[in-house]
């Protein structure tokens, strides 16, 4: 059975991926081909040719103008997905179209709906769920992707319970006080987002923070993660020297440093995951040096997960059916999650409430 959510819009690739030559990505099982018109319209539609099924992604098949060649037969394809030449013949048979994917390019992201073959509908782009900073000139950001080799629901579970950073991520973001502070949880079944929050009064700094930061000593802490399934993971984090005052009644926070780590969170297959990842950030925007450090620190952290995920799949592969997992309280945001995401698998042609915005 299927533990992939249709019905619903999920991140493709970024937009500087998508360009004039042909890019194919598996999303949810469909191999889909990605390019851009001559007018810099994003087009996706399926990556198999009609006639023998070659991709149309690998050479020769090539672009020619708006139209798609197959390098293998020559079928030629417009930006709709309809055929319009055949070797050998003035007719074009019709049923000679590959199937088009809606797509919406929005906050740096290309998403693209992936219908319920059962139950298909149209996607609706104001469902799509915001990330602002992600091409805010308030922001500098920096970002990137790894495919995992899991189901993308363990993403999911990583990602809610953040008390892994004090085991798998010390070092670079994980320091002991992440683990020993209990989380409050707030589940909006009406809008289908979790939230989960963990604010540190008095923790140790990590060095993904103090060198990125320059803040020397403890400091207080929030996270506050806000999770609209099936794709898109904010994590808001704030942080402040100890005895810097709170935010204003106004939302102005000048004292802190905020960091928004985003994440899409992509099935490929049921065991492969696309795991988009970035750091928004709106403190030392046109550093180049903290820039750098926090690429290459973040990509670390990412790669830890995937090594860790990597392994957990691999183990859960070989469990008996049947076999019980123990929860404690931690993992209240992540059984919210899932419990949400297996409504969405279970019935996609009743969801229609508005996903959330953030502003």
């Amino acid at each position: 059975m299927s533990t992939i959510a249709r019905n619903q819009w999920y991140v493709a690739a970024y937009g500087r991926e998508v360009g004039r030559e042909l890019f194919s990505r598996t999303i949810c099982e469909e191999p889909i081909l990605f390019w851009r018109t001559e007018a810099g319209e994003a087009v996706a539609m399926s990556d198999r040719c009609v006639h023998r099924r070659y991709p149309l992604s690998e050479a020769p098949s090539r672009l020619d103008g708006d139209k798609v060649v197959c390098g293998y037969h020559g079928f030629t394809y417009g930006s709709d997905g309809g055929c319009v030449f055949v070797p050998g013949q003035a007719r074009v048979p019709r049923t000679a179209r590959l199937r088009s994917y809606q797509v919406v390019e929005q906050d740096s992201f290309v998403w693209v709906w992936i219908a319920d073959p059962q139950n298909p509908q149209q996607g609706d782009p104001a469902r799509i769920p915001r990330a602002p900073w992600m091409d805010s000139p308030d922001y500098t950001v920096v970002s990137g992707m790894e495919p995992i080799d899991c189901n993308y629901g363990l993403l999911v579970d990583n990602l809610m319970d953040l008390s892994h950073e004090t085991y798998l991520h010390g070092g670079y973001i994980g320091t002991p006080e992440v683990a020993e502070t209990p989380i409050t949880t707030e589940i909006d079944e009406d809008r289908n987002v979790i939230y989960v929050s963990r604010h540190m009064d008095d923790a140790e700094c990590p060095p993904f923070y103090s060198k990125s930061t320059g803040i020397e000593g403890r400091i207080t802490r929030w996270q506050d993660i806000e999770y609209t399934p099936p794709c898109l993971y904010l994590l808001h984090s704030r942080i402040a020297p100890i005895g810097a005052p709170l935010p204003g009644d106004d939302g102005s926070d000048p004292h802190a440093f905020h960091s928004e780590i985003v994440y899409a969170i992509t099935p490929s297959t049921e065991n492969s995951t696309l795991d988009f990842w970035a750091v928004a950030r709106d403190f030392a925007v046109g550093d180049d040096a903290v820039t750098t450090f926090l690429a290459e620190n973040n990509r670390t952290v990412v790669m830890q997960d995937v090594v860790a995920l990597n392994i957990l799949q691999k183990a859960l592969d070989t469990e008996k059916d049947g076999y019980q997992e123990l929860s404690i309280n931690i993992d209240a945001g992540g059984l919210g999650a899932r419990r949400i995401l297996k409504k969405l698998v279970d019935a996609p042609q009743a969801v229609t409430a508005t996903a959330a915005t953030v502003g």
